[in-house]
């Protein structure tokens, strides 16, 4: 886990603490935002920011900034969680997610919240035991974890509620 500092905050042992996970993406970028109260974690909210295919990326990463903050300013996380970049084989969507990345970590600096990014192998080892569980093994367990009635869907925004969960069980927000 890298973790990085854009404000200082107290140790939240014991406390609720609400995290917004993001899984970055130029045409979709999912939101998950869990809370822990205790060892319970609750599901507050998730969805996704879906930008325009036939407007510049300078717009798009825009559309995309703004509503990251908009997400901010409406659930108030203590913490946001980030996907961390990965390389399989296509370097240029790489490029547009980094880009994406950029502005999501921009929007939380911006909001002086702390940023942790996790891998998708570290998220499906922290929700499922397994780093190589798959997208329904994953969405099966984020169900159950937060007590949901159905999978979330879409995968975007079930992979931004994992990237919450993830950060919730790192630990402690250490001031």
């Amino acid at each position: 886990m890298v973790q990085t500092q854009a404000a200082r905050r107290p140790d939240t042992r014991g406390k609720t603490v609400r995290v917004l996970g993001f899984d970055p993406g130029t045409a979709t970028t999912g939101y998950g935002v869990v809370e822990q109260q205790g060892n319970k974690l609750i599901h507050v909210a998730h969805g996704v920011i879906r930008t325009a295919p036939e407007l510049h990326f300078a717009e798009r990463l825009q559309h995309i900034h703004e509503e990251a903050q908009r997400l901010l300013v409406l659930y108030a996380p203590d913490a946001v969680a980030l996907e961390r970049l990965y390389f399989k084989q296509n370097v240029t969507t790489g490029i547009t997610v980094a880009q994406a990345r950029g502005v999501l970590a921009l929007a939380a600096v911006q909001a002086g919240k702390p940023i942790s990014e996790f891998s998708p192998t570290e998220a499906k080892s922290a929700i499922t035991g397994y780093g190589k569980a798959d997208k329904q093994q994953m969405q099966e367990m984020i169900k159950i974890l937060l007590n949901l009635p159905e999978r979330p869907r879409p995968d975007d925004a079930a992979d931004a509620l994992g990237m919450a969960i993830c950060r919730l069980h790192a630990g402690p927000l250490a001031g």
